[in-house]
């Protein structure tokens, strides 16, 4: 069988599942990206399309994302056709992350084609991302904007043989009228990999960083420093906690940027923003940028609380990896964390809007090793059963053999 996967960013939500495919020797797999990243996966072909220009400048605001959508869409099917005639490719089916637009036209080219699109969100003015909270407000022109952005995720909707997505939460989000029939299958956590390891330390030569004798270690893992993800929020916590906890460190993961909503001011970023407000020791603070795996995982493994907080937006692979890793958990009590962490049964969760909530749940756990204990062997236990790579692998391969049908 010939597979074809679409995402801009290569691999993305498909790794597993290309490379699953692709290390099979039975199909013959191609993956058409803007940005290889210098990543491989064994049976895996990678063809690289050029990236489309910018939005025409000046072109109205509601209109920027659906123009470059469509530009996305564009370089997929010319590198479509390029696959076919440089090396006589033609997919019996294309699996493809829609949000950037890149599956938009693949069906008016390979009409009789099944294509097969994973819908990670739709904007809602409302109860979303944007604007969840009684007090929060939205303009006119936000709100006008949050429904023309939708535009590609529309045609794609109409377009796709079979949709699916990773959490309830989100499938919630899309037209009730789409929801009928759309699928909820994780990308899954490779469990056999992210596991606990008791008593590990955390330790990063490189950067002369060694906590081997830290008695208290809170984590936060994100891409990147931005109020969708609680930057600020756990910022203002961990001023609270170091006062309170002499003994504590924090390891902050991730890099300097906003990579959903905006960021802090055109020349300023959220991290620079906390950094001038000051008020933490920043000799207890780690900001330890992106890790390799391996030292991923090694900060999951050592962490003796885990701290993870969202607005109502997309649930991140960390939170299940944390949990996976065994990590004793503290989310924001919001949609996408609720839908997999039940307070003081594998997690504790706290008000995403106060820092001292917050501060009051991770000393909760930091002051009762068996909560953590118990805490973290149950928030594993949820992973195996709901999330496991195994059986997320299995619900896509019989997704993409049905389609074939």
């Amino acid at each position: 069988m010939n597979i074809l996967f679409l995402h801009p960013n290569f691999p993305g939500q498909f790794l597993q599942l290309s490379r699953y495919l692709g290390a099979t020797g039975r199909h013959k797999v191609m993956f058409l990206s803007k940005d290889q990243n210098g990543s491989k996966l064994p049976g895996v072909q990678v063809g690289v399309y050029p990236k489309p220009r910018e939005a025409t400048k000046g072109i109205h605001h509601y209109l920027k994302l659906c123009e470059e959508a469509v530009m996305e869409g564009q370089a997929v099917i010319k590198g479509i056709h390029a696959l076919k005639q440089q090396i006589n490719f033609t997919p019996d089916v294309v699996v493809g992350h829609t949000g950037w637009g890149s599956t938009l036209f693949v069906k008016d080219i390979l009409p009789k084609v099944p294509l097969i699109g994973y819908f990670e969100w739709y904007y809602n003015a409302y109860g979303g991302d944007t604007c969840y909270w009684p007090d929060e407000t939205q303009s006119i022109d936000d709100m006008c904007r949050i429904r023309t952005i939708n535009t590609h995720h529309l045609l794609n909707l109409q377009a796709c043989d079979v949709r699916y997505t990773p959490t309830q939460w989100q499938k919630a989000q899309f037209p009730k009228m789409y929801q009928e029939g759309m699928k909820v299958i994780h990308e899954g956590v490779e469990t056999d990999y992210i596991k606990p390891q008791p008593g590990r330390k955390f330790i990063l030569p490189e950067q002369k960083l060694d906590l081997s004798d830290c008695e208290e270690l809170v984590t936060y893992v994100s891409r990147g420093f931005e109020q969708y993800r609680g930057f600020p929020q756990f910022m203002d916590t961990i001023r609270l906690l170091l006062q309170r906890r002499p003994n504590c460190h924090v390891v902050i993961c991730g890099m300097d940027r906003a990579c959903y909503g905006p960021q802090y001011a055109k020349d300023k970023t959220w991290k620079q923003m906390e950094e001038e407000k000051g008020g933490y020791d920043k000799s207890r603070v780690h900001f330890v940028g992106h890790l390799k795996r391996e030292e991923y995982l090694m900060l999951l493994q050592a962490s003796t609380v885990h701290v993870y907080l969202t607005r109502p937006f997309i649930l991140s692979w960390s939170c299940l990896e944390a949990m996976g890793a065994g990590c004793c958990l503290v989310g924001s009590a919001t949609p996408p964390v609720q839908e997999v962490v039940e307070d003081g049964v594998n997690g504790l969760l706290a008000n995403f809007r106060r820092p001292e909530h917050i501060v009051m749940r991770i000393e909760e756990a930091l002051d009762d090793p068996d909560l953590r204990a118990r805490l973290g062997k149950a928030a594993r236990e949820t992973v195996l059963e709901k999330y496991e790579l195994k059986d997320c692998m299995r619900a896509q391969l019989n997704m993409i053999y049905g389609a074939m049908k």
